[in-house]
């Protein structure tokens, strides 16, 4: 059973923008903080952003200003507005929530920028 779907991602000029969006089960947006990672080749996921159940938001340094998280709870779906993308964004962009005895991935979606 899929409970994190992510979609949205595709190629972008330098400067452009993209919406990725995350789609889970009611359950997890009833009170799961939830998180967007990336993972470029060749290094770690990292966190770019999270949203608290309440909408509480935090970012990472390098993508503050350019990146903005949302949720919709009652549609259940999560989004990350990106931005003025640059060329250190490329990675592939993971959602992922955390709950008190379970974590839970998407499968990623691919994030290009390239002219």
């Amino acid at each position: 059973q899929v409970e994190l779907e992510e979609s949205g991602g595709g190629l972008v000029q330098p400067g452009g923008s993209l919406r990725l969006s995350c789609a889970g089960s009611p359950r997890i947006f009833r009170t799961y903080p939830m998180h967007w990672y990336r993972q470029a080749p060749g290094e770690q996921r990292k966190l770019v952003a999270g949203i608290t159940s309440g909408g509480g938001t935090e970012y990472a340094e390098s993508v503050k200003g350019r990146f903005t998280i949302e949720r919709d709870n009652p549609r259940t779906v999560m989004y990350l507005q990106m931005n003025n993308l640059e060329s250190e964004d490329p990675a592939v962009y993971y959602c992922h929530t955390q709950g008190n005895t379970e974590e839970l991935w998407g499968q990623g979606t691919q994030v290009t920028v390239s002219s």
